[in-house]
């Protein structure tokens, strides 16, 4: 009775707060750097965290350990944060994106279509809060590059009422 009453206080006193944002880890990749001694290894990760309610951010670091390129990149992403004006769980208008190499076209959809998007987008779109979207990769199948398209995108985006603003 001791015990079990001992191990609850301790797992109480041992719960970490919940986080505000829900996190994704996108890419995990070992890169070496080439110096006298031979080759040294490092882990790049790539994060992507979300509200779920229009608010999403990437971050990109690089660390000795997984782990340690995991909570690098989460800090990053926190600092890199956009917010989405979001229309009916959907993006308010259309965009054709180009980063690089990659380009990408979204498209904002019905009700009930559901998020229609690959690989690395599909894991921005769910933390955006983006329920019905369209998005398609064209050009390259780098995910880091087809997530900054994304958030390039997401930050060209205008709201409703900042569209009508504008053609007024």
């Amino acid at each position: 009775m001791a015990f079990e009453k001992r191990r609850r206080q301790s797992n109480r006193d041992g719960e970490r707060e919940r986080s505000e944002f829900d996190q994704k880890v996108v890419e995990v990749k070992r890169v070496t750097r080439v110096v006298a001694g031979g080759k040294r290894m490092r882990f790049r990760a790539l994060v992507v965290i979300g509200d779920r309610k229009g608010k999403v951010g990437m971050g990109l670091k690089k660390g000795a350990d997984v782990s340690e390129s995991v909570n690098k990149a989460v800090n990053a992403a926190k600092k890199n944060m956009v917010t989405l004006p979001l229309v009916n769980e959907t993006i308010p208008h259309g965009l054709n994106v180009k980063y690089k190499s990659s380009s990408l076209m979204l498209k904002p959809a019905k009700p009930g279509t559901g998020v229609i998007a690959g690989g690395a987008v599909r894991s921005v779109m769910e933390l955006s809060g983006v329920k019905n979207i369209v998005c398609k990769m064209l050009g390259s199948n780098n995910k880091v590059n087809n997530v900054k398209a994304v958030f390039t995108a997401f930050r060209r985006m205008k709201s409703k009422e900042e569209l009508s603003r504008l053609r007024k």
